[in-house]
């Protein structure tokens, strides 16, 4: 089974290097940019083309990795070779199955957000797809994308959310960390120990919340009475900081229902 990428960016190359590792070599990478193609070719032993049209003709499943503000003309340039039997999987955000229903002719429609730890293979993808869609080709989607990380399988109703929370979530992570170290920095650490301390935290963290223990319940072990941590909660609390990451999430998820609409 032949799979298509259309866009050769970032995301779908985290996804050949997690197809590539389990041995899944037989695909084909339409990408406007001949370095980029150049590039997929070398690393990864994979074909490559200009042409969205003949990766879109060619493969069996396609999966449209290029930004929602450029679905439309994609979806144009494809429709026509898009048959019934082909699976065609959208990762981009806010793109709805009826909309891909709209622009091409097969019912075998997939709907995936990943994110951006899948380029290290610790990616979380949700899968939202047609109850009347079965068979092996789903089997084949849901083993590219365990190739990147872990994967379940939501109504698409929650996919706007789950764009806010793990799509968008890296970034907002990463912010989170950005400021961490520039406190150490002003609190008299250099840079290289204040990143090291922020970012080894946030490993360590990670795989404590990963092992079962619950966020407050960690939290609640850090935190002793009237201590240095007490200390900081009683800063965030005072900022309304979980009133702005809540605000963050809701934002970010009205900005996928928008894109979802045709927004630009």
């Amino acid at each position: 089974m032949k799979i298509g990428f259309i866009g050769g960016g970032n995301m779908a190359e985290a996804m050949i290097k997690g197809m590539t590792s389990r041995g899944m070599k037989d695909i084909l990478v339409s990408e406007p940019r001949n370095e980029r193609r150049q590039y997929l070719q070398e690393n990864f032993g994979i074909e490559t083309t200009e042409s969205n049209k003949e990766a879109a003709s060619s493969c069996d499943i396609i999966i449209l990795a290029v930004k929602p503000q450029n679905m439309d003309s994609a979806l144009d340039e494809i429709s026509e070779v898009i048959t019934e039997d082909k699976t065609v999987v959208s990762i981009a955000a806010g793109i709805t199955l009826a909309y891909l229903a709209s622009k091409l002719k097969t019912k075998k429609l997939i709907r995936v957000m990943p994110n951006t730890p899948a380029l290290v293979q610790e990616g979380i993808s949700v899968i939202s797809l047609c109850e009347c869609f079965s068979g092996r080709d789903i089997s084949v989607v849901r083993e590219i994308l365990m190739s990147i990380g872990k994967v379940i399988t939501l109504p698409e109703k929650y996919m706007d959310a789950v764009t806010a929370v793990s799509g968008s979530g890296p970034a907002f992570i990463a912010l989170f960390i950005e400021a961490m170290i520039e406190g150490g920095i002003k609190t008299g650490l250099n840079n290289d120990d204040a990143l090291t301390l922020a970012v080894q935290t946030l490993t360590g963290t990670s795989k404590l919340l990963d092992s079962g223990m619950s966020p407050s319940k960690l939290r609640e072990m850090v935190t002793s009475p009237k201590g240095t941590t007490a200390a900081g909660l009683k800063t965030f609390d005072e900022k309304g900081f979980k009133g702005i990451v809540s605000d963050a999430i809701e934002a970010a998820k009205n900005r996928a229902e928008e894109l979802g609409k045709g927004g630009s």
